[in-house]
């Protein structure tokens, strides 16, 4: 089957066909978390989608060179070049190394995403071991003339490179505008223009993480590592750059910058950003207090969160929206996912006990496959062959309850199709609890139970149901309407 894979190129602000640069090989960069805590969702959400992009292009036969980079150094607290080391912020704060700090949410992190049942990436590069290769980007910068140092650090000269290129061209900002809303340089400045960020940063004594550079100790400025690293594993012009939408305006701009600056070419061909997280139609910040954390949300101890739901629950969740649409976290919507969810996986429990026929009865299934390959070779549209696959469980059930019927070779297609596309494009796998099918009402008779004894005051007993059921994987939370069941 011929497929014409077209993606929504944040570059042009339009879809394209993608073409790679090399025939059947791909290269993509995804900015990484900054590992100086929890890994919150809407980082999770950018990296379940770009799971979902790497396996459809996997399935699609490319070999798939995914580099996602971890930054464990540079991240200033304004994402500029002022404020605190994030990292030597929160080592002071728990009295540990900077790198313990790293070590701890790095793993975290990697937690987290097996539970979302993503693929690792081809390559992991850190900041802190790519030093030289920025140092030595830096320097080609400053041959090239967009770079300045000044009392040893090194900013990027915005003002000269806007005379050869387009610095906006990712976000298509008016450069004046961009002046206008940007504070007026301080008496103290260093800088020559307003728009200047930091390439190197001189370390204050106080500075843990420091290096010495040709300008002096001191460390990197957050963009020009993912500019270094990108650069070392997948050259100076590669296919498809990554990242949350909250990237575009600043990171990816600098990325652009500092490599047409280096190279003399832009890095990647294709950009694709994907959208934020709302909770209730508000978007999800700490500061407005309703952002939660992935554990958070397996386990429902949250005060927003009627109950918690389950990994694959929640991946399946952020797959039923488009990458670049905005997501609403809300009880009901998890809930109607987390049914979903479950629906699906049972109508795939139930194709080995099918018994086929010696004619199918039920359609085409060739057109739902084509249907399937349709939505996702139109800019991964998930959402669509999440709806192409309920077509499939309706056939699915209609067969089991006798009302269809399926030949042996249609239902060998259709076990082939529901693999490729709910476990290996989707990247969903069944984490329900046993074979039972009535397995609400065996948790309802427990639960009925474990109410007894605390009626009569036997808190022994109920405890005792709720940890063993905790450790069996299952979680019981207590609220207004009653007791609520999940597996953790």
């Amino acid at each position: 089957m011929e497929h014409n894979l077209v993606l929504y190129n944040t570059l042009t602000r339009k879809k394209e066909k993608f073409v790679p640069l090399h025939p059947n090989l791909v290269g993509m960069y995804v900015c990484g978390p900054t590992v100086y805590s929890d890994v919150h969702l809407g980082n999770c959400r950018t990296f379940v989608s770009f799971d979902l992009i790497f396996r459809y292009l996997l399935h699609l036969g490319y070999k798939v060179r995914y580099v996602r980079n971890i930054t464990d150094a540079g991240h200033l607290e304004g994402d500029n070049d002022e404020g605190d080391d994030k990292f030597a912020k929160k080592a002071k704060l728990e009295k540990l190394e900077p790198m313990e700090i790293v070590q701890k949410y790095t793993i975290g992190f990697h937690d987290v995403l097996r539970l979302f049942n993503t693929i690792p990436p081809s390559i992991e590069p850190t900041a802190t071991g790519h030093i030289s290769e920025q140092i030595e980007m830096i320097q080609e910068i400053i041959k090239n003339g967009f770079a300045y140092e000044v009392n040893g650090t090194v900013y990027f000269d915005v003002e000269k490179y806007v005379k050869e290129y387009n610095y906006t061209i990712l976000t298509n900002r008016n450069l004046e505008d961009l002046l206008n809303n940007t504070r007026e340089l301080g008496g103290q400045d260093e800088k020559r223009g307003r728009l200047d960020f930091a390439l190197w940063i001189k370390a204050k004594p106080e500075h843990i993480m420091r290096w010495p550079s040709p300008w002096g100790v001191g460390f990197p400025g957050w963009h020009i590592e993912c500019s270094a690293m990108s650069r070392k594993y997948l050259g100076d012009q590669f296919d498809i750059h990554g990242g949350g939408m909250d990237l575009a305006a600043t990171h990816h701009t600098n990325e652009i910058a500092q490599s047409e600056a280096c190279n003399h070419t832009t890095p990647a061909k294709y950009w694709m950003h994907t959208n934020m997280l709302t909770v209730n139609g508000t978007r999800m910040s700490k500061s407005a207090g309703n952002g939660f954390l992935p554990g958070e949300l397996f386990t429902g101890n949250h005060p927003l969160l009627n109950r918690g739901y389950s990994p694959m629950s929640v991946r399946f969740f952020m797959l039923q929206a488009h990458y670049r649409s905005t997501l609403d976290f809300s009880n009901d919507a998890l809930e109607a996912a987390d049914k979903g969810y479950k629906r699906l996986m049972a109508a795939i429990g139930l194709l080995d006990k099918i018994v086929p026929s010696s004619k199918s009865n039920f359609g085409d299934l060739s057109e739902i496959k084509r249907r399937s390959y349709a939505a996702m070779d139109d800019d991964f549209n998930s959402p669509v062959l999440i709806a192409e696959l309920f077509e499939a469980v309706r056939i699915i059930n209609s067969i089991y309850d006798g009302k269809l019927t399926i030949s042996a070779e249609d239902l060998e297609d259709l076990k082939s199709y529901l693999q490729s596309f709910v476990f290996d494009v989707l990247g969903l796998k069944d984490d329900q609890i046993g074979d039972a099918d009535n397995m609400d009402e065996l948790m309802q008779i427990i639960i009925n139970l474990r109410n007894e004894a605390k009626k009569n005051k036997d808190f022994v007993t109920s405890d005792r149901i709720r940890e063993q059921l905790n450790s069996v994987g299952i979680q019981l939370k207590d609220n207004k309407d009653g007791t609520l069941w999940n597996k953790i």
